[in-house]
């Protein structure tokens, strides 16, 4: 199935044998078999140690017979395991209209399909999720409540936000925030400029004209027909090329996606989240005029105060103890948290993908010296 959308399907083992290649892994358009874990003798150790290298967003596959060893030996790589055949298939349907293929009954939850009640909750669930960039928060609530009452008018199709900043510093959690806010079940549509940078790129994100060898759907298509909520991530925006840069903007004007097969997907109500790691110095010369106008929220990122980090430490560590305790017979003691929270100096670290890497370290040697006086 996987083939068929034009994905590959890669063994982990020439990565165990040479780190350097998972440098190559593309986790667009490659899927990892991580079944040939099961030969090592320390399964656990090895992926601990490898799996951490792979792209963020890198899907992995095992063996369905290799099921409950690997629930047990990798339950601190993954947060959770889904049986591919549980896993349900969005229903896309397809109708010829004046030679342009349009499609039907994508079904997405988005923010303007909230009642009252369910928007305040969302409210309060987002922003429970995202640690400081208090400032942020506000705006961002100013900014749904009017794109809801100016999209039911006509008037507001995509509310497009524009997030500079350093790496490490919260953006693309906004959009990972959002769409656990609204009940997503799938992936988050997200797509990485940083693998879109050569001439060719529009072609693979949306697809090849018909007639040329490799003309199915391209990466965008296929990321937003496999999410559930109407929310877009595209990821360092700034290392694109300009043919890029006109798609969106054309995009933002028209609130649709169209294909070079005349595919055409129709994004209102959609949130789209344009992150960058560019400065506010930079923003003007590298994006243009015409696009800047188009963005609804143009907003710069700075890293996280000491006390904020320390709130995320203390949320990442309860959130990880509570998964761990409905998983394992084995019960953790009640100061753990403050245990685990004492072993980490929140201000060595202004990465937040650093700062999250060092919790699970932490947790997995607390926990493994815990085993040892058991």
């Amino acid at each position: 199935m996987k083939v068929e959308e034009g994905k590959e399907i890669i063994s982990i083992t020439e990565g165990l044998l040479n780190f350097d290649k998972i440098d190559e892994v593309n986790e667009y358009t490659q899927i990892v078999d991580i079944s040939s874990l099961i030969s090592l003798e320390r399964i656990q150790y090895n992926a601990e140690l490898v799996l951490p290298k792979f792209p963020e967003d890198t899907i992995f596959i095992a063996d369905k017979k290799h099921k409950e060893l690997f629930e047990y030996e990798l339950r601190y790589c993954f947060e959770d395991f889904i049986d591919i055949d549980s896993i349900e298939d969005i229903d896309v349907e397809y109708s010829v209209v004046d030679n342009t293929v349009k499609s039907k009954n994508l079904k997405h939850r988005k923010i303007i399909d909230l009642n009252s009640e369910e928007i305040n909750e969302f409210i309060n669930s987002f922003s429970n999720r995202i640690y400081g960039h208090e400032k942020f928060k506000d705006d961002f609530t100013e900014l749904i409540r009017n794109f809801r009452v100016f999209n039911k008018l006509g008037e507001h199709k995509i509310l497009s936000l524009f997030l500079m900043g350093d790496s490490g510093v919260g953006k693309t959690e906004v959009a990972r925030a959002i769409h656990k806010s609204l009940g997503g079940k799938k992936k988050l549509a997200k797509i990485n400029f940083g693998n879109y940078s050569s001439d060719n790129a529009l072609n693979s994100l949306i697809g090849s004209p018909r007639g040329y060898v490799g003309s199915e759907a391209g990466e965008l298509f296929i990321r937003v027909k496999e999410s559930d909520i109407g929310i877009i991530l595209i990821d360092e925006f700034e290392k694109s090329n300009s043919t890029l840069f006109n798609y969106f903007l054309d995009v933002l004007e028209s609130g649709k996606m169209i294909s070079s097969m005349a595919e055409e997907i129709n994004l209102d109500g959609f949130i789209i989240i344009f992150t960058s790691n560019i400065s506010k110095e930079e923003f003007p010369k590298r994006i243009s005029p015409e696009l800047r106008s188009r963005f609804d929220y143009k907003g710069y990122f700075m890293p996280l105060f000491h006390s904020h980090k320390e709130k995320f430490v203390e949320f990442r560590i309860k959130n990880i103890i509570e998964k761990f305790n409905n998983s394992f017979e084995f019960e953790l003691p009640e100061n753990i948290t403050t245990n685990i929270l004492s072993q980490i100096n929140v201000g060595k670290y202004k990465n937040m993908r650093d700062l999250n890497k060092k919790i699970k370290d932490t947790f997995v040697k607390s926990v493994m010296e815990l085993l040892v006086k058991e």
